[in-house]
């Protein structure tokens, strides 16, 4: 895990991959449990039955916004970034699903600094993320996270 304390510490990584969350197992439940919150129930989530039947994948898929929702979880594994006032997600840019990620794959996050921008005491860190399926020669996405540090001083 990286350790960074301050903007100094944070700049001397840019164009460097920071590093790789562990894997982490995309279930049925988790899948349902995402569909009730964004009432999104599309039978390619949901409808095991169907999918098996119907599905080019022969199995449930996790909803792309699943996946992209487990990154700051899987972002806390790779950087422990301390003396911040606040952290704002300010934006994904440049975001490609690839490969769909069906049930019970496990998925990590590979991340890498791309820029690290002062903002007047506010620190805009772009990160480029790819999101890798275990055994999978096709990513589930590639994107620019653009988060903003408020670093303490």
């Amino acid at each position: 895990m990286v350790v960074i304390n301050n903007y100094e510490e944070f700049e001397q990584y840019v164009g460097k991959e920071l590093g790789v969350s562990e894997y982490l197992k995309i279930t049925q439940e988790q899948i349902n449990l995402f569909a009730d919150a964004t009432l999104d129930h599309q039978w390619i989530h949901v409808d095991a039955e169907k999918a098996k039947n119907e599905s080019p994948f022969k199995t449930t898929i996790a909803h792309g916004y699943l996946t992209l929702s487990v990154l700051p979880h899987m972002w806390a594994q790779i950087a422990d970034v301390r003396n911040v006032k606040s952290l704002i997600n300010y934006g994904i840019e440049k975001l490609k699903f690839n490969q769909p990620v069906t049930v019970d794959s496990e998925i990590r996050v590979r991340v890498k600094l791309l820029a690290l921008t002062n903002l007047r005491g506010i620190a805009k860190a772009e990160l480029k993320a790819t999101m890798e399926i275990k055994d999978s020669p096709k990513n589930a996405f590639d994107a620019t996270i653009v988060f903003l540090y408020h670093f303490n001083n």
